[in-house]
């Protein structure tokens, strides 16, 4: 059984005792949270939402904040002098999941 779920703007496929990387959410280690934005279920028969699945949610439980690897981003203009170095990294949260609602 699976579900597609959109957390934080963007969508995963997620099952269960899945541990994924997302974007940073609000809470605390060990907090439990819930996604009511379920677009598509899959238990033996495919339900589909439109947009959203209703009556349906994920729960899951908040591992870890931390931060993804640096990406280096370098511009650089051939023959004007110009260049400009930058590096980033992505704040992520680590989440669990931990079961399904209403199914």
């Amino acid at each position: 059984m699976f579900a597609i779920v959109e957390i934080a703007g963007l969508q995963y496929k997620v099952e269960q005792d899945q541990k994924l990387f997302v974007n940073r959410l609000s809470g605390e280690a060990g907090d439990k949270i819930s996604f009511d934005k379920v677009l598509l279920t899959v238990n033996g028969t495919t339900t589909v939402g439109a947009p959203a699945v209703s009556g349906v949610s994920v729960q899951a439980e908040i591992l870890d904040h931390l931060k993804a690897d640096k990406v280096i981003v370098f511009k650089k203009k051939r023959r004007k002098g110009y260049k400009v170095k930058n590096g980033h990294r992505q704040s992520l949260t680590q989440i669990k999941i931990t079961g399904f609602s209403g199914l």
